[in-house]
């Protein structure tokens, strides 16, 4: 059996490698066919994989890392000062062929600095992209950029749709994902110049584009894959989670108001724990740097074991679809 070797930046987390350590183990229990090195302290390791039942595993080994990356250090602090950083050995062993894929929760502006310097990006992309899937009416919608470019031009915005269309296909099996671009209407006359012109280029392209998509249509429209400046893709990002996170609350809160309404809690409990599990974040954690030259998950610092281990799992599918090579063979065609 093909073993798909995830590098892990052990390390780099809110809560550590306390939490990393039991959602590599239960990766490890969900797919016989990878295999785990753990990048970080090696002592620290070492006693959280003998406590958690790992030391001997032979699907996992560790390699030792002098530094970490903090969440408050700049992008340029971690390239030019911690090259032993958890983060930066993780990316070189992905770039040495001695992992095929790459997974950290750290700091996410380092991570993208470091290995687009480290990596660099597939020919025809000019910058790497986030994306990740959201929950939505119909599964889930792929939306790219999250954050890494803040401007983006029509160009970038166009590529972004060939890499998006790229990882919806192979993720979800669809060969022609609709592709739609986010504006403030559907209208052809609404929008900037940079939208107008990165529709242009959308329409005239061999991708499966449905045209503009508004707000709504994230989670309720008919398209797979949308469109946006990182800015305005991190705040619809953020903005869904804490969405989430006051609907969950408010019906806690109303189902415990009363013993009438803690009763009617108890006989919609099914109901509600499937509802809870469909918008629950966690299902949704791991973010995809798409456009680099090898495959790196983005994963939320605040990750607990059930996210961390989502995480890997999408890792763990780019690398069985080799995903890089995918939009390298789009850009070649445009």
């Amino acid at each position: 059996m093909v073993q798909h070797r995830i590098a892990i930046d052990a390390m780099g987390s809110d809560l550590g490698p306390g939490v990393i350590v039991p959602a590599c183990k239960q990766a490890l229990t969900d797919f016989d066919d990878i295999s785990i090195v753990m990048v970080g302290d090696e002592q620290t390791l070492k006693g959280l994989l003998e406590e958690h039942g790992l030391a001997n595993n032979e699907r996992v080994s560790v390699v030792h890392a002098t530094q970490v990356v903090e969440m408050t250090d700049t992008p340029v602090l971690a390239l030019k000062k911690k090259k032993d950083s958890s983060m930066r050995v993780m990316i070189n062993l992905v770039k040495e062929d001695q992992a095929d894929a790459g997974v950290s929760a750290g700091n996410t502006g380092a991570l993208m600095a470091t290995a687009k310097f480290v990596l660099k990006t597939v020919p025809g992309i000019k910058r790497p992209a986030i994306c990740t899937s959201i929950p939505a009416l119909h599964n889930h919608t792929h939306m790219l950029d999250l954050g890494a470019n803040i401007d983006s031009s029509a160009e970038m915005l166009f590529q972004y749709g060939l890499m998006g269309s790229a990882l919806c296909a192979a993720l979800d099996g669809d060969e022609r994902p609709r592709v739609g671009l986010l504006n403030i209407g559907q209208e052809d006359i609404k929008g900037s110049d940079v939208v107008k012109e990165a529709s242009a280029m959308l329409e005239a392209s061999h991708l499966n584009y449905v045209g503009f998509v508004e707000g709504d249509d994230i989670y309720t429209g008919d398209v797979d894959v949308v469109v946006c400046d990182g800015f305005i893709g991190n705040v619809a990002l953020k903005t869904s989670e804490g969405l989430a996170k006051m609907i969950s609350y408010n019906i806690r809160a109303e189902f415990t108001r009363g013993l009438g309404s803690k009763l009617a809690a108890l006989i919609a409990s099914p109901v509600l724990k499937r509802f809870r599990k469909r918008i629950d974040s966690r299902r949704y954690n791991g973010a995809s740097l798409l456009g680099l030259r090898k495959i790196i998950i983005k994963s939320h610092g605040g990750a607990d074991e059930v996210a961390f281990a989502n995480a890997i799992k999408i890792a763990r599918l780019e690398a069985i679809q080799n995903i890089p090579e995918r939009i390298s063979q789009l850009t070649d065609t445009v």
